[in-house]
Parts: C-alpha cells; structure tokens; sequence
C-alpha cells in the first residue's frame, strides 16, 4: 500500500515538472531587460545598498542571546520538581555558561562596538 502510494506521488510529481518544462516560457535575458528602470536615466550607483557588519554581528548576538533566554524559561518550571540545592545548582550551571559565552564573545571582540 505505501509503496503504491510513494510510486504514485513520484509518478504524478514527474508528471508536473514534465508539463512545467513544455508550457514554461524561454526568454532570452540581455542587459537590457535584466537592469534597473530609472525613468530613462542610466543607473548611477549599485541597486544593493552597503550595511555595516557592525549591525550585523549586533543582530547576531541578539539572536543568540535571545535563545538563550527561552533556554532559561524551563528553568523556572523545573523549580516545582527539583529541592532547592538541585536547582540553584542547576542555574548556576547554566548561568555560568551563559558567562562564559559573553566573555568569548568579549575577548574575541564582537562586542568591541557595543561595550
């Protein structure tokens, strides 16, 4: 039953690139019809605007750190099932990770613009 199943997905799946590939258009793309339209006026500078890597890296961190964060919402949860010695263990532990990880990230100077 699956086999014909996966047979027959396979089988309509080829079926569908074969029609894409008869009714697709073949156009051929010159500079012209590929470049920018700026009423009649040659393009001056590049359509990609520059970004500073600072904001970047910033933004970087800010994913990563924000992670981390959801990482430590089940912390508060697992208050409920551990003594109180486990869990401060526990969140130091992390915490203590969470430390060294900013400090990498200091001594490796990805926060050299921030700090």
């Amino acid at each position: 039953m699956s086999l014909m199943f996966i047979m027959m997905i396979l089988f309509i799946s080829m079926i569908l690139i074969f029609i894409n590939y008869l009714l697709s258009k073949k156009e051929n793309q010159d500079r012209e019809k590929i470049s920018s339209f700026e009423c009649g006026f040659d393009v001056l500078s590049s359509s990609r605007l520059p970004f500073s890597i600072h904001f970047f890296m910033i933004a970087i961190l800010f994913l990563v750190f924000d992670v981390e964060v959801v990482f430590l919402i089940p912390l508060i949860n697992s208050f409920i099932y551990l003594n109180l010695f486990e869990w401060i263990y526990m969140s130091l532990i992390i915490l203590l990770i969470l430390y060294w990880g900013l400090e990498f990230e200091k001594f490796e100077g990805s926060l050299k613009w921030v700090l």
